[in-house]
């Protein structure tokens, strides 16, 4: 299974274009790692989680032929992870040589957005719609698709991913902050050969963040994941959506997370399982 890293940034992007903080003005200089764009993930190049404003720039970027996707997962309305604008690009008459409907799986929020944005034509054509609820599993076009809890916005039901596909199992794990009761109970007695999750701060005093995973949020997770025995032998972690406000480059993050074994990822990274 190949897992595509498009994107591994928080909102504002790394460096914040507008931004002159230390942390910004040393990611320009140093480039290569260090520029982020906007999180998202594709798996064996037909399932997509999140849709971010940066797509345009990761389908063009790593040579993505997104008319290949069959699934996208939203996992919430926030506007670093949600663009529906621009699937209108994959109407008729606007993309050519469409042989499947996009479907689209989210919460109420998602799909209500996706509906006013797109015309409703090309249901059925182009796309097809689903609201999922969490910790009810769906059979997508390519994969098992649990949505399990997030602990995120308040005002809305945030989701994460449990994903089962060709004999492996994915958590996706972001954007949240330390997982809900709920969420830990489900993944009690499962088995991860892969967990990306939100590492949105540096070290920031704190084993169990709300909202947003830091450092010491992930070690705890790590922690917990090794006593139920949740990942699996030669599971890997790997943190993702790094904001700026964090203060730390690709290579502090590395230097703190490769003691543990957990991998810092980057913008076009793929690793295989």
């Amino acid at each position: 299974m190949k897992v595509h890293f498009l994107g591994t940034a928080a909102a504002e992007g790394f460096p914040n274009p507008f931004c002159k903080c230390q942390a910004c003005v040393k990611a320009r200089e140093l480039g290569g790692r260090n520029i982020r764009s906007r999180t998202s993930v594709m798996i064996d190049e037909v399932l997509k989680v999140d849709f971010p404003p940066d797509t345009f720039f990761h389908a063009t970027r790593d040579g993505i032929d997104l008319g290949e996707v069959q699934d996208l997962l939203i996992t919430h309305t926030h506007y670093d992870h949600y663009n529906p604008g621009d699937l209108y690009n994959r109407i008729e008459g606007f993309a050519h040589g469409i042989n499947h409907p996009l479907h689209i799986y989210g919460n109420d929020l998602a799909m209500q957005g996706i509906m006013r944005e797109l015309p409703h034509s090309q249901v059925g054509k182009r796309f097809v719609y689903h609201r999922v609820l969490p910790f009810k599993q769906i059979e997508t076009q390519t994969a098992k698709v649990t949505p399990l809890l997030a602990d995120h916005d308040q005002l809305e039901t945030c989701l994460l991913f449990y994903i089962e596909k060709d004999g492996k199992n994915i958590l996706y794990g972001n954007d949240t902050g330390w997982f809900p009761e709920d969420t830990w109970e489900f993944l009690k007695g499962k088995k991860i050969d892969l967990a990306i999750l939100d590492c949105t701060g540096a070290y920031n005093g704190t084993k169990r963040s709300r909202n947003h995973m830091c450092i010491e949020t992930i070690l705890e997770v790590q922690r917990v994941f090794q006593e139920e025995s949740i990942l699996n032998e030669g599971g890997q972690i790997i943190v993702t959506h790094f904001s700026h406000n964090s203060g730390f480059l690709h290579e502090e993050f590395e230097e703190a997370f490769t003691p543990y074994g957990i991998k810092v990822a980057y913008d076009g990274m793929i690793i295989n399982l």
